[in-house]
């Protein structure tokens, strides 16, 4: 009987616990994708409790705790931290065979060393306890963490209306050695049937002061916020197509239905089709011309639950997995971009995991001479973060693609302590790649697995987004 998260965790062969231990383990972290918040980054934020750092806006923890009967009070709602905290701790000894119970015991060890007891009811004062005194040390600000964490760049998610000036502080501030970047997320731009579109819309025109009418008009505004960004080291884009679709038109009636949404005509499926894959296409050549990469989130159906939705706004735990087609959709859009010369380096996400094998092979049609991996079918995402979907997602690329040029992991996180993901995926790595081995299925060749190893870790990604990093301390 195996002991649980020893240090060989995940790691069941000797050529895997080399491959971890050896190449693996101390590779820096490129983090291009996540959700932490900038303003924490630069002001250096100090966490109050562990409650602040490890709960507070954690949709993953809250999806199990309501399946475990908790109350929303404990969860979003007006219950204390400590209260909030003691719930999660009830609910984690039931969340055995979820990720959620290993990933909350890598991050209970790593940065708080935890590693003598387990999270429960019994132990749950011992752990607030020890964790909030590590908390009132400088090594475990917000930057502190980073900085054990071995954290060489983080790609924050930011709104081209964004001033950026978190981001600014930061790249004016040389006593931080990790490159911190915003990352241009223009969903609103291109989801002319949301709500949200108006008033974004009119968010947009005062900080790029342009009035927008026409497409034209629009195209202009989001040129001078690219402009911007781009003067602030960005160099990704980020969309959720939680449906893709696709549809062409000319300017004219792009312009017609821009005006009619602009008199609060809420537009066709098929005006809602054209307008996104114009809007789409243009800033794909916007990125192909900056270099930038772009990456498409295909495939959450959000908001399912429209009470809570009006109790408590969108991001909080209310999301499923989406089984609309995309193939064939997904399919043109590219093509669309790839036509004139103009389709940059992408990264496609599935939540579906039906849908691996139709991302690896829709990446193999468009990559590019002279630039290995230009098109990614990107990490497991989201419901699919865990031991079986990280496996399956790498199975299917290795069979299909190249691993190889795989540019990794992720965290697409809020919290400071997901950086454990990495470590969880880098063991799953190993051990992948350890049983072929075993099988006979790879050589035994440690010198070629272990740069492949260290490549997938960090070398690819910083390769693929061509960020200059500074030195490590």
């Amino acid at each position: 009987m195996s002991l649980f998260m020893t240090e060989d965790f995940l790691l069941d062969s000797e050529f895997a616990r080399r491959l971890y231990h050896d190449y693996a383990q101390a590779q820096p972290i490129f983090d291009y994708h996540c959700h932490l918040p900038p303003q924490q980054i630069a002001d250096n934020y100090r966490f109050q409790n562990l409650y602040d750092i490890w709960l507070k806006g954690d949709h993953y923890k809250w999806r199990a705790m309501r399946a475990n009967g908790v109350a929303e009070a404990f969860c979003t709602g007006e219950a204390s931290d400590r209260e909030k905290f003691a719930a999660w701790a009830r609910t984690v000894p039931h969340t055995i065979g979820n990720p959620l119970y290993h990933w909350t015991h890598l991050e209970l060890r790593r940065p708080f060393g935890i590693t003598d007891i387990l999270l429960s009811e019994k132990t749950a004062e011992t752990i607030w306890q020890r964790c909030n005194e590590l908390l009132a040390q400088e090594a475990f600000s917000a930057r502190g963490i980073m900085q054990q964490m071995n954290v060489r760049m983080a790609g924050t998610t930011d709104d081209p209306t964004d001033d950026l000036q978190h981001h600014r502080k930061l790249a004016e501030d040389h006593s931080f050695n990790i490159k911190v970047l915003p990352s241009w997320r223009p969903d609103k731009a291109f989801n002319i049937e949301a709500e949200t579109f108006l008033p974004w819309l009119q968010q947009l025109e005062r900080v790029a002061d342009v009035s927008v009418q026409r497409f034209a008009d629009l195209q202009q505004a989001l040129t001078k916020r690219l402009d911007y960004f781009a003067a602030h080291g960005c160099k990704v884009s980020d969309h959720a197509l939680d449906v893709v679709c696709y549809a062409g038109a000319d300017e004219t009636t792009l312009d017609t239905i821009l005006a009619r949404r602009l008199q609060g005509q809420l537009p066709t499926e098929q005006e809602i089709a054209q307008f996104k894959s114009a809007v789409l296409v243009w800033l794909g050549s916007e990125y192909a011309r900056r270099g930038w990469v772009q990456q498409y989130h295909i495939g959450a159906l959000r908001n399912n639950n429209r009470l809570q939705y009006q109790r408590l706004g969108p991001d909080v735990g209310f999301d499923s997995i989406n089984d609309r087609p995309l193939a064939e959709p997904l399919a043109r859009l590219l093509d669309a971009q790839n036509q004139n010369n103009a389709l940059p380096k992408t990264i496609l996400y599935c939540l579906n995991p039906r849908d691996n094998e139709v991302l690896a092979t829709m990446a193999g049609n468009f990559q590019g001479e002279g630039e290995p991996g230009k098109m990614q079918f990107g990490s497991a995402w989201w419901f699919n973060d865990q031991l079986d979907g990280m496996q399956r997602q790498m199975t299917q690329l290795a069979q299909i693609g190249l691993l190889s040029r795989f540019v990794g992991m992720l965290t697409d996180s809020r919290s400071f302590l997901s950086y454990t993901r990495h470590e969880y995926f880098r063991r799953l790595l190993c051990q992948m790649i350890g049983q072929w081995v075993a099988r006979g299925e790879a050589p035994a060749d440690e010198a070629l697995l272990g740069q492949m190893v260290e490549n997938i870790c960090f070398n690819n990604a910083r390769d693929y987004f061509g960020i200059e990093l500074g030195n490590p301390t």
